[in-house]
């Protein structure tokens, strides 16, 4: 701690961003990284990029980009906000649209970055405790509050409330922003996009790291009533007014074009979870429902910590977390087949 440090600073609790290891033969299974590349057409759109244009700053409005997402969710353009990534747009979405006045509700079990924004803006909040099944329940959000957030599927759990659930919220807090957080979304949930036309108070975010497989391209997203979004970018534009550079705008964009390509890899990860799932109950874990990228999966005779600790030893990583109520579990992406198989004989082996 430095005498130069501002109180604010002192005070902060920084989020701790999951391990990147540096050597190489692991089987990197601990930030839920998309186990296949990034469409050929994306990568052919960011080689096209790469001339002498980049002497020139990016169209801060990122036009291109914004059309496609607008043409492929069937939304206008003034319904889409573009960030460096979805963790930027939430710390915009914090900054402008959540109230002060009231706590902002987000499930006690959910994404880290939460708590840390709010304490980074000054925002009071309120955990909301999940279920015995470590599912959302509606109801224990209509309450007064300044804002909702919750990631769908939630994460680290996996689980997915239903679109008729999510209505529950916003018609129990018409006056309150509801944010949706949908980074993985596309391994088996549906988008509440198709509600926005019917909710003003209803934003959602979503992120191309997961399934765009872009997570090195830092491409995030929001759509939701045009108010919402003139707010986004009015704090964007005074902020950084070119968030997103010239190469990720053009992979981006035809990213959202290859329909195809997103479609086959996702059911390819959704059919590897699936198959994940069978194996680890046949070694005895329980298993939450999952709805994304990753399971969130306990033994009943095992030690999480001393799980994770015995798997690194074999060259698979994956996450803990030491949060008292979900210090038991494992948090495992999907991996390709061969990563998959290598955790499943590391676990058989323990």
């Amino acid at each position: 701690m430095s005498q130069f440090w501002s109180s604010f600073v002192k005070e902060l609790v920084p989020y701790v961003p999951g391990e990147q290891p540096k050597l190489t033969k692991l089987v990197k299974l601990n930030t839920n990284e998309n186990p296949y590349g990034p469409s050929p057409k994306a990568l052919a759109a960011m080689q096209a990029e790469i001339n002498d244009n980049l002497r020139l700053y990016p169209d801060p409005n990122s036009d291109l980009l914004k059309q496609a997402v607008a043409e492929y969710y069937g939304v206008n353009t003034n319904q889409v906000f573009l960030g460096n990534g979805s963790d930027e747009v939430l710390a915009h979405v914090f900054n402008g649209l959540l109230q002060h006045d009231k706590p902002l509700l987000f499930p006690d079990i959910s994404y880290s970055f939460y708590p840390v924004y709010c304490g980074l803006y000054g925002i009071e909040f309120e955990a909301v405790p999940l279920d015995e099944q470590f599912q959302i329940q509606p109801a224990d959000y209509a309450k007064p509050n300044g804002g909702i957030i919750f990631p769908n599927p939630n994460a680290p759990t996996g689980c997915l409330l239903a679109l008729d659930a999510i209505e529950q919220m916003l018609k129990a807090s018409p006056d309150s922003v509801v944010v949706v957080d949908e980074a993985y979304i596309d391994f088996g949930g549906e988008t509440a996009i198709t509600l926005v036309d019917r909710y003003p108070n209803l934003l959602v975010t979503q992120t191309l790291s997961k399934s765009r497989s872009l997570a090195g391209l830092r491409v995030g997203l929001a759509v939701g009533h045009p108010d919402l979004i003139e707010a986004l970018e009015r704090i964007k534009n005074s902020f950084n007014s070119y968030p997103i550079d010239r190469i990720a705008i053009a992979g981006a964009a035809a990213a959202f074009t290859d329909r195809e390509y997103f479609e086959h890899t996702c059911k390819s990860v959704i059919d590897s979870r699936e198959h994940v799932v069978e194996q680890l109950s046949g070694l005895g874990f329980e298993v939450l429902p999952s709805a994304a990228n990753f399971i969130f999966a306990r033994h009943p005779q095992h030690d999480a910590a001393a799980l994770a600790a015995k798997l690194r030893e074999q060259g698979v990583i994956v996450r803990h977390f030491k949060q008292q109520r979900i210090a038991q579990f494992l948090r495992i992406s999907i991996g390709t087949p061969e990563q998959n198989a290598a955790l499943i004989e590391g676990l058989s082996a323990i």
